[in-house]
């Protein structure tokens, strides 16, 4: 596939995504559409790798990666699933989109990493006040919009929490492998959790609940990573970041547009700084070194 056709591929599922999330809940609960969702997923990412000749790895360091990364997945996508019946789905994007500000935060507290320079400060700082709006304007709204808001949050900690475990394992298994076998941990848990509070099988499974849940099992977790690990491969890691400053806009677009999701004033402050502290963090280093090398030259 030519790499614009996976970078715009990329764009369109992350921007579907919160959206659809919040269509596979609708008259079976959101716990029935993550369990659907997660088992036909992990059933779609494991004939996946048959077809492509990808053999599960079961060593030490693999069960490890698959465990952290099934323990993310989990943990995030039912916080998720859940912000999704409280705020509006343009909502879950804006907030997730400062996953990159929180595991950088996270890197450098627990495992050591890069040394946060000014521009990265001053990018968290502008994320942080960005998403202090955002929260506002859902606790103006209504409580359940905050909770919403910090369910976000929580998933946000918890899929970088896991991303920096899964690059601290360093498990030499190919992406897709990896992404079944962190499946294939969070499928049970899912089913286990709908279960217990979830009820039993719904009387009816409408056609766009059904569609969302087929949707996100074969889109949003298995063709969605595929293009996005083939975009990381063959692209600079800085055009790869700006993934993160259109989606939240697509995101809030899409929803007012299919959703009639209103689109409030601390709503669109906060997303406008957040996506700014988003482009100094992720971009700064570049912007930096472009105007050293021209002061140098000048």
């Amino acid at each position: 596939m030519p790499l614009s056709a996976a970078y715009l591929g990329v764009i369109l599922i992350w921007t579907t995504t919160p959206l659809a999330i919040q269509w596979s809940g609708q008259e079976v609960g959101f716990l029935f559409g993550v369990a659907g969702r997660m088992l036909l997923g992990a059933v779609a990412a494991l004939a996946a790798c048959r077809l492509l000749g990808l053999g599960m790895s079961w060593d030490r360091g693999a069960l490890r990666a698959y465990l952290a990364a099934g323990l993310g997945i989990f943990s995030a996508m039912f916080a998720v699933y859940w912000a999704a019946q409280q705020i509006h789905s343009g909502w879950i994007s804006v907030v997730f989109g400062t996953s990159p500000l929180v595991t950088a935060l996270m890197a450098r507290l627990w495992f050591g990493g890069r040394p946060l320079s000014l521009h990265r400060l001053a990018g968290m700082g502008a994320g942080l006040a960005g998403l202090a709006l955002v929260f506002g304007g859902g606790l103006r709204l209504e409580a359940s919009a905050a909770l919403g808001v910090l369910a976000v949050l929580s998933a946000v900690a918890s899929h970088s929490l896991s991303a920096l475990w899964v690059q601290r394992i360093a498990a030499p298994v190919p992406a897709l492998v990896l992404t079944s076998g962190g499946l294939l941990v969070a499928a049970p848990l899912f089913l286990l959790a709908w279960v217990l509070f979830g009820g039993g099988w719904p009387a009816r499974i409408p056609p766009a609940t059904g569609g969302a849940i087929l949707y996100l099992a074969l889109f949003g977790s298995v063709i969605g990573f595929a293009l996005y690990y083939q975009v990381l491969q063959r692209m600079e890691a800085t055009k790869v970041a700006l993934l993160t400053l259109v989606t939240p806009v697509s995101a809030l677009a899409l929803g007012h547009w299919a959703n009639d999701e209103p689109l409030h004033a601390p709503i669109l402050l906060g997303t406008a700084l957040i996506l700014s502290g988003l482009a100094l963090f992720q971009l700064g280093d570049r912007w930096w070194g472009q105007r050293a090398v021209a002061e140098t030259s000048s």
